[in-house]
């Protein structure tokens, strides 16, 4: 099978940057959300990505609106599904969120059509449930920001037929990426690995060992990381970590999922990280109480 148009279901950070790659790789893409500002905001990415790309010589300033112009945004699912070959969902990791979006496109797409899920944590074969296509229901967990990271993990489910897996895989490489395939199973390898040393480094700032900027300082000095821990967390969403390992918890049984207190406090007081209505993430938490010892506030 062949992929020549793609529909991607929600237009935030991921959706977009995903949208971006597949019409920078040549592809008719369709980039559907709830309302018209969503919309905007995510087209409003791109080109400032794309922009960025053509300051730094990646592509030629004149191929920017050429790639904008093989995105097509609407808000009509219908409309969203129409004649695309492959649908990547992007929308929060909410599993019931995520099933009733699937067996919305199920029904509306052509029957071949593949179903990816950009999800992190959430079990492909669960989500496969809530269609009539579980063997055409895939995982593509993209890395954030998806023009610039170059791992794909493909997850596929109990029943992911070995076609779809190979037309996912050969899409992922079309893109310029590295499909790397996994078996499913709560958080898959990437989350399940990084995210426990997220929750180490939140321990570690509970226990005093060292501060943030501190800590995350070593890790790109001593480890060559490109961000630190906690500015991956921030990135991400402190709310999605909760999410996140709120279920491997769950699913797993593993106590060291086991969300730690202060992330628990800080997404109650709205530090949710780098979104539309946060008071910040763990950096703004870091200086408010740097000014509150020095008397400033």
């Amino acid at each position: 099978m062949e992929i020549k148009k793609v529909g991607v279901i929600g237009a935030g950070l991921m959706g977009s940057g995903i949208a971006q790659v597949c019409a920078q790789a040549g592809f008719q893409v369709t980039l559907r959300d709830l309302e018209e500002r969503f919309l905007q905001s995510g087209f409003d990415a791109i080109r400032k990505s794309l922009q960025r790309f053509a300051k730094a010589g990646k592509i030629k300033p004149e191929e920017v609106d050429g790639i904008i112009n093989r995105i097509k945004g609407t808000m009509d699912l219908q409309d969203a599904m129409k004649d695309v070959d492959l649908i990547i969902e992007a929308v929060p990791e909410e599993m019931e969120l995520k099933k009733k979006v699937f067996a919305d496109i199920d029904g509306l797409c052509p029957p071949h059509t593949i179903l990816a899920s950009n999800t992190s944590a959430l079990m492909i074969t669960d989500i496969a449930s809530a269609t009539k296509r579980p063997e055409k229901v895939i995982g593509m967990h993209w890395f954030n920001p998806p023009p610039m990271m170059k791992l794909i993990e493909v997850v596929r489910g109990a029943i992911t037929s070995d076609e779809t897996t190979d037309t996912v895989k050969k899409f992922s490489v079309n893109l310029g990426k590295e499909p790397v395939v996994v078996n499913d199973g709560p958080g898959f390898f990437i989350t399940r690995y990084t995210i426990l040393q997220q929750v180490d480094a939140i321990k570690f700032l509970e226990s005093g060992v060292a501060n943030i900027p501190d800590m995350d300082k070593m890790v790109k000095l001593g480890f060559g990381w490109p961000m630190g821990v906690f500015e991956v967390i921030d990135f991400v969403g402190l709310d999605t970590m909760l999410h996140i390992l709120e279920y491997l918890h769950r699913e797993i049984g593993d106590p060291r999922y086991a969300p730690p207190l202060t992330l628990k406090k800080l997404v109650k007081s709205g530090y949710l990280g780098r979104k539309p209505g946060s008071k910040g993430g763990f950096y703004e938490y870091f200086m408010a109480g740097e000014k509150a010892k020095k008397g400033d506030g």
